[in-house]
């Protein structure tokens, strides 16, 4: 894998939303490393600088600021709305207004940045790269704003690809478990790491890496006729369950 070419965004501008950690910071690392000049944004620093890349103050919540930081850049040739997440909260136990919270940082985020960049796309015949979730299209009990959330990002994504064409390319990396640094919170310790990682067909866990090198290619002269398109980042997918349940019950 590391001796294959790779995509080269020499003189790209990019901006990467939530792009201090985790899987942003891979995917911000990716453009770095492609050569491109990118800006990460989001409410607060990162804790461990990404070498190459800017970091920027700024709440994706806020319609007026979001306008002000785009207008504000000499250039944009990408836009990576990677920002989002939520906590695990079933349905029941919280109330509207808090699962909105959840649907605004997930979908109207990315809406209202993509609008606020679409004059720099525009002129450039730039590239929106969505980041979503395989939440957004299975059952996802205890994430079920998210996931729904996540399901709009990808339509809006097929919309806007189809609304923006020629000028703009939109395209959804569908992301499966990433192993990052808050991967514990969701899967526990190494042990239980570990056998999540073994219900991926592949056997592992994605890396911020993997993401962010998707990503570069979507961006990516390479990608040149693709848009509109879902790009699935997922090691494979789940196993579905009634094989093991079908296997268990032959052993018994």
């Amino acid at each position: 894998m590391d001796n294959l070419p790779r995509p080269q965004l020499s003189g790209r501008a990019v901006v990467v939303t939530g792009g201090t950690r985790g899987v942003g910071a891979g995917i911000a690392r990716a453009f770095a490393e492609a050569g491109a000049h990118v800006v990460a944004c989001a409410r607060r620093p990162p804790e461990v600088p990404v070498e190459g890349v800017e970091f920027a103050p700024l709440d994706l919540r806020d319609p007026p600021a979001v306008r002000t930081f785009f207008d504000a850049l000499p250039r944009l040739d990408v836009l990576v709305n990677n920002a989002g997440g939520g906590p695990y909260r079933l349905l029941a136990d919280a109330d509207p207004e808090r699962h909105a919270r959840v649907l605004e940082l997930n979908l109207i985020a990315p809406l209202t940045a993509s609008l606020a960049a679409y004059e720099h796309l525009r002129r450039v015949k730039g590239t929106v790269v969505m980041i979503g979730s395989v939440s957004g299209s299975r059952p996802s009990p205890g994430s079920a704003a998210y996931g729904a959330a996540k399901a709009g990002l990808e339509n809006l994504a097929r919309s806007m690809a189809v609304e923006w064409a020629p000028q703009v390319r939109v395209n959804t990396l569908v992301v499966g478990m990433v192993r990052t640094e808050l991967a514990h919170l969701h899967y526990g310790d190494e042990d239980g790491i570990e056998a999540v990682s073994r219900t991926v067909p592949l056997g592992r866990l994605a890396a911020p890496a993997d993401v962010g090198a998707a990503a570069v290619f979507l961006a990516s002269d390479a990608a040149a006729y693709i848009s509109g398109a879902s790009l699935l980042v997922h090691g494979g997918g789940e196993r579905p369950a009634f094989l093991d349940a079908a296997t268990a019950n032959k052993e018994t």
